[in-house]
């Protein structure tokens, strides 16, 4: 009898289990939600953007004095790097030129580098390269002259000294060799960087006299 218990109790339950998911199956499924019809020429609003972070404009924090010789100074401080930039500038270039005498501010731009009382020669170059010194040249614009160099930031009164003497003693070191060398140099750069360029004739003649005529006139 037990073991008919067991037949009828099995049976009974497979039953109930089969009738149960056949009334699950046959459960009829849920109605779609309906979406609200849009109103004819109703258009859907857009969320609205956000909006981008104000951009933080780097601060360069510097100091900007005179010195007694008249000269300006301007310092910027920036410890990340042991190195110091130096770059002098001279309010003087083509501007100050007269019509049919041009080119002196770019042959005298090269003659700063041809020595002075107390650096003969090319020493300037070799002084600030065995300093550790790099990025050495100068440039010529409209109406200012340059003269750069970076190097390692216990150098500093090299690069200074350097610049003094050339600002002051130049004279002492240009005779007409130098002179005539660097004359040839400039001109080679010119047919270089200006006569061989598209419109490069027309921005170094009209344009320069346009701009800078009443300037010139004036100093």
């Amino acid at each position: 009898m037990r073991h008919l218990y067991k037949i009828v109790y099995t049976f009974g339950g497979s039953a109930f289990l089969f009738f149960a998911s056949l009334a699950g199956a046959q459960t009829p499924p849920a109605a779609p939600t309906k979406v609200p019809a849009k109103a004819p020429g109703q258009t859907t609003a857009k969320p609205a953007a956000a909006k981008p972070a104000p951009l933080e404009v780097p601060q360069l924090k510097f100091e900007k004095y005179k010195l007694e010789n008249g000269l300006e100074v301007i310092l910027s401080e920036d410890h990340r790097l042991p190195m110091v930039a130096v770059n002098l500038w001279y309010h003087v270039g083509p501007a100050n030129e007269v019509a049919g005498r041009t080119g002196f501010a770019h042959l005298f731009e090269h003659m700063m580098f041809e020595g002075s009382r107390h650096v003969p020669g090319s020493a300037h170059f070799h002084f600030l390269e065995a300093a550790g010194a790099s990025d050495i040249n100068g440039t010529t614009d409209f109406d200012r002259t340059n003269y750069f160099e970076t190097l390692p930031s216990n150098q500093l009164e090299l690069a200074l000294w350097l610049e003094s003497d050339r600002m002051g003693y130049l004279p002492d070191k240009l005779d007409q060799a130098n002179l005539s060398n660097q004359q040839d140099v400039v001109r080679n750069e010119r047919r270089q960087s200006v006569e061989n360029a598209p419109y490069g004739v027309v921005a170094t003649s009209s344009v320069r006299t346009s701009m800078f005529s009443q300037r010139s006139s004036r100093m």
